[in-house]
């Protein structure tokens, strides 16, 4: 597997990985009105593009195809996380985990954080992550509860 950055040209394929993330992992933890605020069938497509550049990701490439991505900002702030929900449990996210890692011990960050799904938190619990609030956000006017979780670098 290669972990390279973002290209442009890589946005409609993180899309899939993100709604496959959500819809087929993801939706053990959250109910379907919850599942299709959080990643709707029909996204905004300039609104994700724009997101997606932003953010500038880290992806996971397994066979010639887009299995996975993870940021970290200049804050130390992780926004996306995803792994193909038909890639989950093959130590995708784990290697991403290690870039993010390796990239903000590499510039001297103190702390990581990120708003991290029920589904994801026992995932960053093995990854040094540790719970700081319980809270929820609000995705298209459905709550979705996550959790605040940090770790120390």
């Amino acid at each position: 597997m290669l972990i390279r950055h973002f290209c442009e040209g890589d946005e409609a394929a993180l899309f899939q990985v993100f709604s496959s993330a959500i819809r087929e992992v993801a939706s053990r933890d959250y109910t379907p009105v919850q599942i299709e605020a959080w990643a709707p069938k029909d996204p905004d497509w300039t609104a994700w593009n724009i997101r997606i550049r932003d953010i500038n990701p880290f992806v996971a490439v397994l066979d010639d195809h887009i299995v996975g991505y993870a940021d970290v900002q200049a804050s130390g702030y992780i926004d996306h996380f995803f792994v193909s929900g038909f890639h989950a449990r093959q130590g995708i996210g784990q290697q991403l985990m290690d870039r993010v890692v390796q990239e903000t011990t590499d510039l001297k960050y103190i702390e990581l954080t990120s708003h991290v799904s029920k589904t994801a938190e026992s995932f960053f619990i093995r990854n040094g992550f540790e719970i700081v609030a319980r809270r929820h956000s609000v995705s298209r006017g459905v709550e979705l509860p996550n959790v605040l979780m940090r770790r120390r670098m």
